[in-house]
């Protein structure tokens, strides 16, 4: 019977890396840790998923735009869009001529990444999946927080690189850090406004700076960084070096 089990486990696992590998995914195995930049925490579990190989592309945008007009740049609603979105594009096809197909899709709104996750039968990845992928060393043990902080200490880069020009972490995982930033699924839920009536549903243990007391890990920076930007976001803002991956 031990044997059965066994062999069902294995054929169950072979199952999800093969299907994580025909999305162009990495099967993230579940398990536990401690969430950056928040407060007095006991760890947290995070089952098992799939979560896309590198951002999501310019040429991967442009099939989901073709098959969904109503995402083009000259059609998209502005309730769920920004005046900035995709503005980098020519027109609803075609993108400026010194940006490649290859680099991350930007200036798309929460609405837009969420829309397009959809169609692939997909979805963002939530705060703690995306925060427990990034925390996974580089496979060339390359210091993880010493590069973002040199990315943000760059500025702007355009055009952006291509993705997967760095290296994978442990997980397989590309781009997690020094590309782009991410939206997230739940990326509204570190937002404090001061208002206790209008903040009941939302995180009161993620921080940035002064109230790095009592953090997983204080010295971590760039983690309250991130927490600190995705407070800042609205749903339908666009941002330079925002795009967004998927999950499953």
């Amino acid at each position: 019977m031990d044997g059965i089990k066994q062999g069902l486990l294995i054929v169950a696992v072979l199952f999800i890396s093969l299907s994580a590998l025909a999305l162009n995914q990495v099967a993230v195995p579940g398990g536990e840790f401690k969430m950056p930049a928040r407060l007095n925490q006991k760890k947290q579990a995070v089952a098992a998923f799939q979560m896309d190989l590198h951002p999501v592309t310019n040429a991967d945008y442009l099939e989901f735009v073709k098959a969904n007009p109503q995402w083009r740049k000259s059609q998209v609603k502005k309730i769920f869009a920004d005046a900035s979105y995709l503005d980098y594009w020519k027109n609803d096809l075609h993108w400026e001529d010194k940006v490649s197909g290859q680099s991350p899709v930007v200036r798309v709104s929460w609405f837009a990444a969420r829309e397009y996750c959809a169609w692939k039968g997909l979805r963002l990845p939530l705060t703690n999946e995306w925060e427990y992928v990034a925390l996974s060393p580089f496979k060339n043990d390359a210091d993880i927080k010493a590069l973002i902080l040199e990315w943000y200490g760059r500025g702007a880069e355009w055009p952006l690189p291509k993705v997967q020009k760095g290296s994978a972490n442990r997980l397989g995982v590309y781009d997690m850090h020094g590309l782009i930033w991410e939206w997230v699924e739940d990326f509204n839920t570190a937002l404090v406004t001061g208002e206790s009536r209008a903040d009941g549903g939302l995180d009161k243990n993620l921080f940035c700076g002064a109230g790095a007391s009592g953090a997983a890990d204080p010295a971590d920076y760039a983690a309250f960084m991130r927490f600190a930007f995705r407070s800042s976001l609205q749903a339908r803002y666009t941002v330079q070096n925002l795009g967004f991956r998927c999950a499953k």
